[in-house]
């Protein structure tokens, strides 16, 4: 593309934009405003002297009045702009006294290829195989992982997503990083399985169904924690489970009880004693089942081994959700009946015991490359004292867990960074704030660009490479 007189060329991203007087190149982060490249939003500083709300301040020479800001101001990543491709220091380093310690932040946004999300669902449902793809608007974005307990996982998105596929699969992975990424809701479908919607902080919706909770433990888990309330109130138990569904009767909590034999039997791989794996296959059912009809699980009962007519028989899932009282006729069949109004507290109880279900997005990325060389002249050290502790990385001033072994990989709980904290370039490759903390002797020794280094007010008075406003706001989670 030719360059006109009235387009400037903004070097802040690997797209290098051609941006008309007026105008906001592909990321709309960056405007041409006047000839000058600025940041079309302000850099977010946390206060945690600020309370409630959030105001907007100069942070350039020729707009400040000489105010200074909150003593305890921490300058984010956020809106800072980034140096890409990091030949020079980053946008702000700024020096600050904690604690009577001389510390200094290094901030800047980071460009992330190689990046993704890690979806924790809290559900029971099955929502799809270990190894199904995961697809947004048709396009494959990730894939389902293994569960855990209580939980199906995904994992989204990933270098071979964004820059390894189509253009159509990369663009569509970005976009449903970046809105999970900022607290928005994205529709996912996988492969063989159910559509779920997923907002970080919200609980799941599977198949247009809002989930409630999630399980209160497996079936042999349930009965170790309920069998005590179910004593003397029903002679047998059937926690139905797609994991371990547990019968009491059977169950070392029962024997401890002196619970008598039943003469059940239950259709499934018997683990040991009252555990049993594999009583249906996984679904939207019972339990994580595909099972509507519980009864389907029990074979014939053995009157040698104590069943008997009117033998009564409580069968509920792990959520409480799903609940049957039975009683066994003369031809030792269970008849459904009303469940007794003595139990109704021990399901009541199940429900109690059960958390919110809710989905957790952790953006997750390797903080390597060039970014290292805008913290200091020798990357390598950056890497080992952030492994070593010497150095703390945030993202948005929301705590990370950095992964053992080489590298800075990371991953943050998105609900702990401001709202908005994400952007992306259209390489494709998401934008996420970072910031460096260390005392600032060891960053003299780490290499650092000190001739950078500024205090908050001359931050404040000479702002970025780009010219942009800061706005002030509390912490996200002041007051936890």
């Amino acid at each position: 593309m030719t360059q006109t007189v009235e387009k400037i060329r903004c070097d802040a991203c690997p797209v290098m934009c051609f941006i008309a007087p007026g105008q906001t190149g592909a990321c709309d982060r960056y405007a041409n405003a006047d000839g000058r490249i600025v940041r079309t939003d302000p850099v977010l500083m946390l206060s945690r002297s600020l309370t409630t709300g959030q105001r907007i301040v100069p942070f350039a020479a020729r707009e400040w009045d000489g105010n200074p800001l909150p003593a305890d101001s921490f300058v984010t990543g956020i809106g800072s702009g980034t140096t890409y491709p990091d030949y020079k220091p980053a946008p702000f380093i700024v020096s600050s006294v904690v604690d009577g310690a001389d510390m200094v932040t290094v901030v800047t946004e980071a460009i992330f290829s190689y990046c993704g999300v890690k979806v924790k669902i809290d559900t029971d449902r099955h929502l799809g195989a270990e190894g199904a793809v995961v697809r947004a608007g048709g396009e494959a974005v990730g894939h389902v992982t293994t569960a855990e307990y209580g939980s199906q996982m995904l994992s989204l998105g990933g270098v071979h997503h964004l820059t390894g596929g189509s253009k159509a699969e990369g663009r569509i992975t970005c976009s449903a990083m970046l809105a999970l990424c900022n607290g928005e809701a994205v529709e996912l479908t996988i492969d063989g399985g159910s559509s779920v919607v997923v907002q970080a902080g919200k609980p799941p919706i599977v198949d247009g169904q809002l989930e409630r909770r999630m399980r209160v433990g497996c079936g042999s888990a349930t009965i170790g924690m309920f069998a005590s309330q179910w004593r003397g109130l029903v002679d047998e138990v059937v926690v139905v489970d797609d994991h371990i569904t547990g019968v009491v009767s059977e169950h070392q909590a029962g024997k401890v009880l002196d619970w008598q034999p039943t003469g059940i039997k239950i259709k499934g791989s018997r683990s040991t004693p009252g555990r049993y794996f594999k009583v249906s296959d996984p679904g939207l059912g019972w339990g994580g089942t595909r099972l509507t009809d519980p009864l389907e699980i029990l074979g014939d009962w053995n009157a040698k081994k104590g069943a008997r007519p009117g033998l009564t028989m409580l069968m509920v899932s792990t959520t409480g959700e799903e609940f049957g009282y039975y009683v066994l006729d003369d031809d030792l069949v269970p008849q459904q009946q009303p469940l007794p109004e003595a139990l109704r507290d021990s399901v009541r109880l199940i429900d109690e015991n059960c958390e919110p279900s809710l989905c957790t997005v952790l953006f997750m990325g390797g903080a390597g490359g060039s970014l290292r060389a805008g913290v200091t002249t020798n990357p390598v050290r950056l890497t080992r004292s952030i492994q070593s502790g010497e150095t703390r990385l945030t993202s948005g001033g929301a705590a990370c867990y950095i992964w053992p072994g080489g590298g800075i990989t990371f991953m943050v709980d998105v609900t702990r960074l401001p709202k908005g904290a994400f952007g992306y370039v259209p390489t494709p490759a998401l934008v996420a704030p970072l910031e460096f903390t260390l005392p600032r002797g060891d960053y003299e020794a780490l290499g650092g660009h000190l001739a950078a280094i500024r205090t908050l007010d001359e931050t404040q008075a000479e702002g970025g490479e780009y010219p942009t406003a800061a706005r002030i706001t509390p912490w996200p989670d002041q007051g936890e």
